[in-house]
């Protein structure tokens, strides 16, 4: 790297560090999302609990188990950000169910992991034409919805590396998520991609997106960076009693290929503080313990006290 390079880059870095630490005192925290969020339907207390327990927030969460960002890209029977939950957030805050000072509110985003899954962009359901830019720009578009609301401080939570998940790994089985043939290696492959392209694509659309919000407060907060690290060097994050899982769930079910319904899993489950062992609760979702570390790094991100997996943006 040449001297003049150097300068640009820790006058860069220097730029995203101000920008944390000069963030707004933060009271409430209003979460989006799919079933990484959703604290409905979840069978353990998701990030968003653990998030207004630790930080001392006030929280709502508006996210929907299943969702994609936008049914109209991505298809499915289930809500999505932009036709559902933006909607039901509108009208909570219409009728007086909820009333934030702007100012005092996150706004956090965490999609995607359906968008590019399997019904969507790794199977070719989608809409025809639809690409993993679309999915990312839908994503980034939620900013500039809630601030036309007036909203004014934001998180968008990157896509976790998906092909390290059981469902996307190269030695994944049939599972309740996908029963038929596949190639594993060759989603594996795709995923990665999708993963590598939706978050780089997201990043630059949203820092250019920022600098046309006055007063805003953007910011990437890196799940992907997280859980690499996690995956990676689970003995700084890991802490239940049985050995140290990365690649297993708490609840795996292997089904059998010959007889794919819903209820020809063998299911092999981690009970007590075993199942703080493992980095996942079953083949696609993240276990309680890595619920608890995203709460932890979020709030870190928001008291200023750790910028690691935070980069915000100049409005």
């Amino acid at each position: 790297m040449s001297p003049y390079s150097t300068l640009l880059f820790i006058g860069f870095q220097a730029a995203i560090t101000l920008a944390a630490r000069t963030q707004p005192h933060i009271k409430n925290i209003v979460t989006f999302g799919d079933s990484y969020t959703d604290i409905s339907v979840a069978p353990f207390p998701l990030w968003p609990i653990y998030a207004a327990d630790y930080g001392n927030l006030s929280m709502f969460d508006f996210a929907r188990s299943g969702a994609t960002c936008s049914n109209d890209l991505t298809p499915r029977v289930f809500p999505g950000v932009l036709g559902d939950e933006l909607p039901a957030y509108a009208n909570a805050t219409a009728h007086g169910n909820v009333t934030l000072d702007a100012s005092e509110t996150l706004y956090t985003l965490w999609i995607g992991t359906n968008d590019l899954g399997v019904g969507e962009l790794l199977t070719g359901q989608s809409v025809p034409g639809v690409s993993i830019v679309n999915t990312s720009a839908c994503a980034v578009s939620w900013v500039k919805k809630l601030y036309d609301t007036g909203a004014r401080n934001f998180y968008l939570q990157n896509i976790v590396p998906l092909d390290r998940v059981p469902l996307y790994s190269p030695n994944s089985y049939a599972n309740r998520y996908w029963t038929a043939q596949r190639n594993t290696t060759e989603w594996n492959v795709f995923m990665k991609e999708l993963v590598a392209a939706g978050n780089s694509i997201s990043e630059l659309m949203l820092a250019n997106l920022a600098r046309t919000l006055p007063g805003s407060h953007v910011c990437r907060f890196d799940s992907h960076g997280l859980f690499t690290d996690i995956l990676d060097h689970p003995g700084l994050y890991l802490n239940g009693t049985a050995p140290l899982n990365t690649t297993g769930a708490v609840r795996s079910c292997v089904y059998n290929l010959n007889e794919p319904t819903s209820d020809q899993g063998t299911c092999t489950v981690a009970n007590g503080t075993d199942a703080d062992s493992f980095v996942w609760f079953d083949e696609l979702h993240p276990s309680e313990q890595s619920q608890r570390i995203v709460a932890r790094e979020v709030v870190s991100a928001i008291n200023g006290t750790s910028e690691r997996w935070l980069t915000c943006f100049k409005s």
